[in-house]
């Protein structure tokens, strides 16, 4: 029989109780997770005090070797909820919207560049109708209509290099018109996704764009102009100013629609060993500075960074909510629904994609973030997991999420080509 260490032992005990209790939250050391305790139902808090130091464990190079899922495995969820898949034989489903009359818009990024459309629910949790509502775009990811409210006039889309947008109106299957280029010249390479959101008032336009690099110094490298941040437009594509900076890839962004802040799922940087630096999920303050490249979590200096810009130490904002490391957090939603459980109502759904740069595998799941009156108090719950395999294969890669009109949770899978259907069935 296998002896556990006692850090482990006690990590086991820990997570035993976090999975029978609601109320126990796994903290410190413990709330650091991989493929191997991840677990639906599971609280976690991890906070700037419990990080290790630089290098304390060796950089590891471990990506995911992707499999076609097993006919036994499914996504793990809570009880009361069921898990259905909704749509199959996608080429690359990435970050997913719902128009306001409920169609699910999808980003097939990479291949012919389309932007799909699903609609309605069959009995059987499928979409009934399918479309390809346009074509030939440029990586496209970010998915927004504008201006907000039941009758948008256009659908706004992402492209690695630009933003573009669509006439539309409510219905519309495939597009009526080429694409208006809104925004050019954005600069390419590195982090692909450009993801868009309007302010509530439908007077502001945010564009995110990651960084080119890991940890390059945009002081000495031209190529991170304007990279790390999120930017700050008009709807007709004229430049405000960087509204956020510091974010190195600021993968989805969303308009918390309590508080009107931006908020946004931010893949942080590597090879600063298994659990540095977190991932994170946080509001965006206006004009506010996050860190990247020189300091992370706070005034923590990176040490490929030493002795840069010690003027901006005290500057640097802790995110609201602290994940995973390496867990390649993506898209974020609100839930707006009416069939989960009251206590659900505003909370943050986001995708973690999954790990390469950690010795064990961590992320492949969507997790769920409480908040109250729109305020995070940096716990988080592993809500969908189960894409990992014992072995540590992966068949399944959560990217996009969003509400459908009937309240259950869509979710895109760029690893098993599918979008999955989390609805609420009893208590």
């Amino acid at each position: 029989m296998t002896r556990l260490s006692r850090t482990a032992l006690t990590a086991a005990i820990a997570l035993t109780a976090a999975a029978a209790d609601p109320k126990t939250v796994l903290t410190g050391e413990n709330a650091f997770a991989s493929h191997t305790n991840v677990k639906a139902g599971v609280w976690r808090h991890i906070t700037a005090k419990d990080l290790p130091k630089p290098g304390a464990t060796p950089s590891s190079s471990n990506g995911a070797k992707v499999v076609a899922r097993p006919a036994d495995a499914w996504p793990q969820t809570l009880p009361g909820f069921k898990v259905e898949l909704y749509a199959t034989g996608l080429l690359n489903p990435r970050l997913t919207r719902t128009a306001p009359n409920g169609d699910i818009f999808v980003a097939e990024t990479t291949g012919s560049g389309e932007i799909k459309i699903f609609r309605g629910i069959t009995a059987e949790g499928k979409a009934k109708e399918t479309s390809t509502f346009a074509t030939g775009l440029k990586q496209p990811f970010g998915i927004a209509f504008y201006p907000p409210g039941p009758n948008p006039q256009f659908v706004y889309v992402g492209n690695t290099d630009s933003v573009v947008r669509f006439a539309y109106k409510s219905g519309d299957l495939k597009a009526t018109t080429s694409p208006e280029t809104i925004i050019s010249g954005i600069p390419t390479g590195g982090h692909s996704t450009r993801d868009i959101a309007f302010s509530l008032d439908g007077k502001k336009m945010f564009v995110s764009v990651g960084s080119r690099s890991n940890v390059d110094d945009p002081d000495t490298v031209p190529a991170e102009k304007l990279r790390a941040n999120i930017l700050q437009y008009t709807p007709d594509g004229k430049f405000v100013k960087v509204y956020g900076a510091g974010i190195r890839n600021p993968v989805g962004i969303a308009v918390n629609p309590i508080t009107g802040e931006v908020w946004c799922s931010v893949n942080e940087r590597d090879q600063l060993g298994d659990n540095l630096v977190p991932d994170y999920i946080t509001s965006v303050k206006e004009d506010g500075f996050y860190g990247w490249p020189w300091f992370y979590t706070g005034g923590n200096q990176d040490p490929r960074h030493e002795g840069k810009h010690p003027e901006l130490k005290n500057k640097v904002l802790v995110p609201d909510v602290l994940l995973q490391p390496h867990n390649a957090s993506l898209e974020l939603t609100f839930y707006n629904g009416k069939m989960f459980p009251k206590e659900y109502d505003g909370d943050i759904f986001a995708a973690e994609h999954g790990s390469w740069n950690k010795s064990v595998r961590t992320g492949y799941e969507v997790v769920r973030i409480p908040l109250t009156k729109g305020k995070a108090s940096g716990i988080y719950q592993d809500f969908l997991t189960g894409f990992v395999l014992p072995n540590g294969d992966v068949w399944g890669r959560p990217v996009g999420v969003t509400t459908a009109s009937d309240g259950s949770l869509m979710v895109t899978d760029d690893a098993s080509k599918s979008i999955w259907r989390v609805s609420y069935t009893g208590k």
